[in-house]
């Protein structure tokens, strides 16, 4: 590697000395044979970064090789995700627009590009989070080395720093600004493959993590090409979707989260109905993460607003409802919450969903989660819940059913007040807490179909049955702070007209 005659030759050896380096069992030979593995390791790295810059073409496979390799220490990723001439060199390797045509896709050419690819997803790649356990699990691999204690050395500190989430974020912003993305499809057209599409799938993945990229993934067509890499994948595993599918689908959910259906997926609606399949899917594996389900959630629940027709066949996705119901009792809060958010657009958009609440036995065991829900202390989720409650109780069969859970609990009422005013029903009345006006006006809704859609005979037995002067009390009183908000002040006027025309007054 050291002589400089033979280019090719210094390339094969390079690539030889790293392969061995880091193969297993060989660290006390590399110690025999270098003083400091950091300084080869450095001179390794800037000799294939001469031979890329220098487009020795016979060279070029062996130096991407080698910084695949090398690209997974994070001294070298800063290293080379700092050098913008480097990063624009090597991505030119993938020749974009009309000169995609004219290049040969031999496979040596595919394994350059398939290179070039790992390089850009091991500088963009985040560190996964470690659980305690594993937390553990590496201690203990630290200690069973000779000579080592449980405390991290200083080189591990500071690869710990250099992979922290602010490094591997500002590495993604320039592997963006010098042209990253443009390179990606056309990775794609020259070498698809199930490895290159996974690559690139990856790549969207840890790119996307970072907001302000999201914007210049849309616009460089990389849902167009999230949405190719999801299609090949799901045609070809018809019958068992494989979990290497699910990154690309959670890159895609990223995109989907922070912008519109129409700007992710274009003006066909088609092209949104197709993204649901996916979406369900991310959703609903069992080797799906925690986060991956939440936001899949997320991105369905944007799907949903974007017409009847769409929240529809959201609705009706294999497996979907049943999980987000049971998710709807998860312990963690922005799950939890997701879940209630996208029911409620259901509710909303899909007369299946409508009438799965509404009508029959089943349905009230499922009003009594959402009206549980709607008392829980986070307020997003109170008010998804509530204003599925507000939907819903436009139906009679809904407000027989939240009566005769008020017979058999004798808290829906209390409840459904409480959004209205927090202290009503407390021994002592929270002074400084007022109501939140989205909650307010789903309370009112609730209580003003309860009433005028309980059948006339259901409304005197609930008379006879509970104290109805506190809720007509409540009313009054948002009669006075809410006369400039005809949104609140109508509902309000009718259930006090329903109220005092069962005898009650003030």
């Amino acid at each position: 590697m050291r002589q400089k005659k033979d280019v090719p030759l210094r390339a094969t050896a390079a690539v030889a000395i790293t392969k061995l380096s880091r193969s297993a069992g060989t660290d006390a030979l590399v110690v025999s044979v270098v003083t400091s593995k950091h300084s080869v390791d450095q001179d390794l790295v800037e000799l294939m970064k001469g031979i890329l810059m220098e487009e020795m073409k016979d060279s070029s496979l062996d130096a991407v090789e080698g910084l695949a390799y090398m690209s997974v220490e994070p001294f070298v990723k800063e290293d080379l995700s700092k050098d913008s001439p480097f990063l624009k060199k090597l991505f030119s390797f993938i020749p974009t627009g009309r000169r995609t045509s004219s290049t040969p896709s031999d496979a040596s050419n595919h394994s350059l590009i398939y290179g070039i690819l790992n390089i850009i997803h091991y500088l963009s790649v985040y560190r996964p989070p470690l659980s305690p356990d594993q937390e553990q699990v590496m201690k203990l691999r630290r200690m069973a080395k000779p000579g080592a204690t449980s405390s991290r050395g200083p080189e591990e500190q500071i690869s710990d720093i250099l992979e922290d989430d602010p490094h591997v974020r500002e590495r993604g912003r320039n592997l963006v600004k010098n042209g990253a993305l443009n390179v990606l499809a056309t990775a794609l057209r020259l070498a698809d493959s199930d490895g290159v599409r996974l690559t690139v799938g990856r790549i969207l993945l840890n790119l996307s993590v970072d907001k302000e990229n999201r914007g210049k993934i849309l616009q460089s067509g990389g849902a167009r090409t999230l949405g190719e890499i999801i299609r090949k994948a799901l045609s070809a595993n018809q019958s068992e979707v494989d979990v290497s599918i699910l990154e690309p689908i959670q890159a895609l959910t990223k995109l989907a989260i922070t912008s519109s259906p129409t700007q992710v997926f274009g003006p066909d609606s088609g092209a949104v109905y197709d993204a649901i399949r996916p979406f369900t899917i991310l959703l609903t594996h069992p080797d799906s993460s925690l986060l991956q389900r939440f936001e899949a959630i997320m991105a369905l629940t944007n799907l949903s607003s974007h017409g009847i027709e769409a929240a529809g066949r959201v609705a009706q996705a294999d497996g979907l409802l049943t999980k987000i119901e049971f998710l709807m009792l998860e312990d963690h809060v922005l799950i939890r919450r997701a879940a209630t958010e996208l029911i409620c657009n259901l509710v909303a958009g899909s007369d299946s969903v409508y009438k799965r609440y509404s009508d029959g036995n089943a349905a009230k065991s499922r009003l009594h989660v959402l009206v549980a829900l709607s008392d829980v202390e986070d307020l997003p989720t109170r008010l998804a819940a509530s204003g599925a409650l507000a939907s819903l109780t436009s139906s009679p069969d809904t407000c027989r059913s939240l009566y005769d859970l008020e017979r058999d609990h004798r808290r829906i009422l209390s409840i459904l007040t409480t959004r209205i005013d927090p202290s009503f029903g407390s021994d002592e009345p929270h002074i400084n807490a007022s109501p939140d006006p989205g909650m307010v006006h789903r309370g009112v809704v609730c209580i003003r179909n309860l009433f005028i859609n309980l059948e006339p005979t259901l409304r005197e037995r609930l008379k006879e049955e509970s104290d109805l002067t506190g809720i007509l009390n409540v009313l009054i009183a948002v009669t006075e702070g809410n006369a400039e908000k005809p949104e609140i002040l109508q509902p309000t006027a009718e259930a006090l007209k329903c109220l005092m025309e069962l005898g009650l007054v003030p």
